[in-house]
């Protein structure tokens, strides 16, 4: 029974584990973008949203507990130099998962998983207005009526 196993191994031991998911980590600050398996990214979005939650608190110490994670000094300066400006603001919820499709060898699912304030394309796409429902009896007929009656009963009273 798998009772109380709440992540994914990934059919890993335990360091190569480890070792994959620090090494995706560090390939997403640096890109912000990353394609891979959906297992693997949903995995990986568990491991890096703590760490960008650190970075928030800009201390020797929180530069210590994140470098221990990735042992990377340049993913580190992105991590605390460009992204946690960006991401100061926002309460959680630092990535995105979007399911890409099938891949053509294995048919594993494949995703891409993003850092959500360095995507452009969802920042500058304007958001769709919501469209009023309109009723089947159109209300322009209506005014139309009213618009020709209301002449044709001037029309009488002048004569």
């Amino acid at each position: 029974m798998r009772h109380n196993k709440k992540f994914n191994h990934l059919g890993r031991t335990a360091d190569h584990r480890r070792a994959m998911l620090a090494n995706m980590a560090i390939s997403l600050i640096m890109h912000k973008r990353i394609t891979t398996t959906l297992a693997k990214a949903k995995a990986l979005k568990t491991y890096v949203e703590p760490l960008i939650t650190k970075c928030k608190d800009d201390s020797t110490h929180s530069r210590r507990v994140v470098f221990s994670y990735l042992q990377n000094k340049e993913a580190i300066k992105e991590l605390f130099g460009v992204v946690a400006p960006k991401i100061a603001d926002r309460p959680g919820g630092y990535t995105r998962v979007i399911k890409l499709g099938f891949r053509r060898g294995d048919a594993a699912p494949i995703a891409f998983i993003e850092l959500v304030d360095f995507d452009e394309n969802m920042a500058k796409a304007p958001k769709a207005a919501k469209k009023t429902r309109r009723s089947r009896k159109s209300s322009a007929p209506k005014t139309e009526e009213a618009a020709v009656e209301a002449p044709v009963a001037e029309e009488e009273k002048a004569e």
